[in-house]
């Protein structure tokens, strides 16, 4: 017991902080004051029901799961407002897990948006338009001050598979047009739900709703998640100019966060650079990427998602988290 005490000692003194960075699409969290974009079934005390009380059970749910993944910093997808952070921090608060600093990618034209939570402080953040119509989601830049260490997040949620390949290829080049313009031995993480698999360049093939691009893909190809040859990178293999994908530290059989008619699929991503293996500053802890996967988040083997009723009009229920799980890991100063 002594040991590990002078150990832990040790480390503090040395630097050894330990940060949890996570990642989790929270499936429409949509705030109590109507704008005019919101889904049909989010329209405040409209047909779906979408109440005070239901958004107050809403609100306990997510943070529910925030609390148990318990990050020091976390990139959330779809939520509407910086209303809609307010109140998730405030629900938070309440569970007792406080997050003081957050940012929120708003883009009017977007129906939803991304946010993240720090107890790090932000020492700057960006908001990163990938077209001129502000149809497709922003990408959201922050960042942090780890222990004086500099840290950059980039908070992602590219377009859903209800539209092909090239949509994903525009917001993974305006990614990596901003990560270039950074130096070489900058570290930093790219998370969110690209909505597009680790290995998107093989399980896209054989779409011809997908494939439009000519087996290119934005997360492997644009991202440079692969090599010339089309090989992923690895751990071992990591060094500039490519990237990392934390999924390949995961057996294959875990290597999803989605399901949708029995398919799954690794959507959401975390990917790092390699500053973050080069043993300076801020550095990735091998073999820690993990899904977040508490019994209560799964029904029948799925993703418990957030339920409506399943007759006519549908109405929420109250209950249920999201159609995604989270993915989170280590870092280490």
């Amino acid at each position: 017991m002594r040991f590990l005490v002078a150990l832990g000692l040790l480390l503090s003194l040395a630097g050894g902080v330990e940060v949890k960075i996570a990642s989790y699409n929270v499936e429409n969290l949509f705030d109590m004051e109507y704008e005019g974009n919101e889904y049909e079934e989010y329209i405040p005390n409209g047909d779906w029901g979408w109440t005070q009380d239901i958004y107050r059970a809403k609100l306990r749910n997510i943070a529910k799961v925030i609390r148990g993944i318990n990050a020091d910093i976390i990139g959330l997808q779809e939520i509407e407002s910086e209303r809609a952070v307010k109140d998730l921090k405030a629900e938070l608060n309440r569970q007792g897990l406080y997050y003081r600093y957050h940012l929120f990618a708003r883009n009017k034209k977007s129906t939803v948006s991304t946010a993240l939570l720090s107890r790090y402080p932000i020492q700057n953040g960006w908001r990163h338009p990938i077209n001129h119509n502000g149809q497709l989601r922003d990408i959201l830049e922050a960042k942090l001050d780890i222990n004086g260490e500099s840290l950059r997040v980039f908070v992602n949620h590219w377009k859903s598979k209800s539209g092909p390949e090239s949509r994903r290829i525009m917001s993974a080049k305006r990614l990596i047009y901003r990560l270039d313009e950074l130096p070489k031995d900058e570290p930093f993480v790219l998370l969110g739900d690209f909505n597009s698999d680790y290995q998107e360049n093989i399980v896209f093939l054989k779409s011809r709703k997908h494939n439009d691009t000519e087996g290119v893909t934005g997360i492997n190809h644009i991202l440079r998640t692969i090599d010339e040859d089309g090989k992923p990178i690895t751990y071992t293999s990591l060094a500039s100019p490519y990237l990392y994908n934390l999924w390949y530290d995961l057996p294959p059989e875990k290597r999803w966060s989605h399901q949708y008619k029995g398919k799954k699929e690794g959507l959401d991503n975390m990917i790092i650079s390699p500053a973050l293996i080069d043993g300076k500053g801020v550095e990735y802890v091998r073999g820690s990427f993990q899904r977040y996967e508490a019994d209560f988040l799964f029904y029948k083997g799925k993703p418990y998602r957030w339920q409506h009723t399943k007759g006519y009009p549908k109405t929420h229920t109250g209950e249920g988290y999201s159609d995604h799980l989270p993915i989170y890991a280590l870092f280490r100063m």
